[in-house]
């Protein structure tokens, strides 16, 4: 959903705080939420800076650029309103997230390290070995054939 290009919400009696959650659509080129009941100040992050007024028409407690409505910034409905999301959350979910896949690569390149040293230690992988002669002779047979076809 990140790569979303077009988002019209328009006319659907949304209320509540724009999710802040939105700014991560970072390839959105139209947004249309007139005609909601919004509240709030409106995200300056991301793509939400480019957005003109028409995006936002119709719903009268909204306020911050592009509208004309300034906001009082005692303390930003964003934050207030959801489940208490905010950036400092969603850079701790990235973070884990980067942790899990470095973890997962640690332990696949030392199992895969291990697997081969112990392998090749034994002895020669017999299977691998007759693998690769059956290609090389289809290969060898292939050649042949075409350059016979050739001259």
């Amino acid at each position: 959903m990140e790569a979303l290009l077009s988002l019209d919400l328009s006319s659907n009696q949304l209320t509540g705080a724009i999710p802040h959650q939105l700014t991560k659509l970072t390839f959105l080129k139209v947004l249309n939420l007139s005609g909601n009941n919004l509240t709030g100040e409106i995200p300056q992050k991301g793509q939400f800076s480019t957005f003109g007024n028409e995006s936002y028409l119709g719903n009268p407690a909204l306020c911050g650029l592009p509208l004309t409505e300034k906001c009082m910034h005692a303390v930003s409905p964003t934050q207030e309103v959801g489940n208490g999301d905010t950036d400092e959350d969603d850079d701790a979910d990235d973070e884990l997230n980067w942790e899990a896949i470095l973890m997962g690569y640690g332990c696949g390149l030392i199992c895969g390290l291990s697997l081969g040293y112990i392998v090749f230690k034994i002895g020669k992988p017999w299977w691998f070995v007759k693998y690769i002669k059956i290609l090389q002779l289809k290969l060898m047979k292939t050649c042949t054939k075409h350059s016979r076809r050739k001259t």
